[in-house]
């Protein structure tokens, strides 16, 4: 079925199936590459998907998150980010508040936790293999690792985390009530409050202590915003790493010939992670909506002051006008400058991290468990519903 240009069709235009990926954005992005759509809440905005337009949205400073805060901004999810979260501003005062994290998240540093992460891997593996097959790796793996690390990073207790996976799975819901993801922002974020108060009296040498120290010997962040990096490192540290991990293993294991391809030449893995990185759809919907500060056009389509906008990474990772055969993986690609983690003043700033997470995951498995496979078919394996963040509920694997 075609999508209808002579109406405001609603998006997503299908609730997201596993990891396919709507043949109708395909079309879209042929056709009408800026294509008015309704969104879940708030109303209409417009849907960007070529490649190059996702990158002019991305990076010109008229497309502004700052103008959605105090406004009933049309947007895919039942609430949008907090007013004082670093996702929620421009230029300056997001380099203001980034420069303060960027340093815990440089290439150098990330380097230096790999033995931490390999370490932390193998433990999980050998509990893994000892307890016997078949596994749920995404319980024993795929999520344990991120929340590890990122807890070590900011300093927040490895034991809570079933507490703050809750807090997220109910802020990133696609439909529901609205009051519910705001209660569970105010949990979290009472959470971290209280880990910041155990700073000031306890001081430590992790992210958030030097954040603390910044906010109360430097003034150079609110209480609000510490409060916010907090819950948006919190989050975004382990809740996407974690489902990638299990949709890039899913996507090897359930097409053998891409496993075999690594097991065979482990030195592929980083180019692998770039490539599934490209071709796997993350999120079930577009992102954060951005407001059109002044008149311009897009790919021919005019654009008013005022507009909502939203961006479809996944389609623009797609575009055949940057990727030669976009549709097929392939892990020898020469030329790979997909947009996954972002572009512009909100590249995700961990996504070194994330990279460096995969990298050791992928690379560990090949090598410790040449013969992992799944341990149900493919379609039956189960997937997470109306959440913004693709994965598996749970991955069944033998070996």
């Amino acid at each position: 079925m075609s999508v209808m240009y002579d109406e405001v069709p609603a998006y997503p235009f299908t609730a997201a199936d596993q990891l396919q990926v709507d043949p109708r954005l395909a079309e879209v992005r042929a056709q009408r590459p800026v294509l008015r759509v309704r969104l879940a809440y708030g109303g209409d905005a417009w849907l960007v998907t070529r490649y190059a337009d996702v990158k002019t949205v991305l990076a010109d400073p008229r497309f502004s998150r700052a103008a959605t805060v105090g406004k009933d901004v049309a947007r895919t999810t039942a609430m949008g980010p907090a007013p004082t979260s670093i996702l929620s501003l421009d230029p300056p005062e997001h380099s203001r508040l980034r420069r303060l994290v960027a340093k815990a998240f440089t290439g150098r540093r990330i380097e230096l936790l790999r033995p931490s992460a390999q370490r932390i891997v193998d433990d999980l593996l050998t509990t893994m293999i000892d307890t016997g097959p078949p596994a749920d790796i995404a319980e024993a793996l795929c999520w344990p690792l991120p929340i590890t690390i990122i807890c070590e990073l900011l300093g927040v207790p490895v034991d809570d985390r079933g507490q703050f996976q809750t807090w997220t799975d109910r802020l990133l819901v696609l439909s529901g009530d609205p009051g519910e993801s705001s209660t569970a922002r105010e949990e979290l974020g009472a959470y971290i409050a209280a880990l910041i108060a155990r700073r000031r009296t306890d001081p430590s040498d992790d992210l958030l202590g030097a954040l603390v120290d910044a906010r109360d010997n430097e003034d150079r962040l609110s209480e609000e915003e510490l409060v916010s990096i907090g819950i948006t490192i919190l989050f975004a540290g382990h809740e996407t790493t974690a489902n990638q991990a299990g949709n890039f293993i899913y996507t090897l294991l359930a097409n053998r010939a891409y496993w075999n391809e690594l097991v065979a030449d482990p030195n592929l893995v980083p180019a692998a992670i770039e490539e599934l990185s490209r071709i796997t759809p993350l999120a079930a919907s577009a992102g954060f909506t951005r407001l059109v500060t002044e008149d311009l056009e897009l790919s021919g389509q005019h654009l008013r002051a005022g507009d909502a906008v939203v961006v479809e990474a996944t389609a623009a990772n797609r575009d055949a006008a940057v990727f030669a055969d976009p549709e097929d993986i392939d892990f020898h690609r020469a030329d790979n400058p997909h947009i996954a983690f972002g572009h512009g003043a909100h590249h995700c700033l961990g996504a070194q991290l994330a990279r460096m997470e995969l990298q050791t995951v992928i690379a560990t498995l090949v090598r410790r468990l040449p013969t992992l496979r799944l341990a149900t078919a493919p379609d039956a394996v189960h997937w997470r519903a109306d959440h913004l963040v693709r994965g598996v509920t749970a991955l069944p694997v033998a070996w």
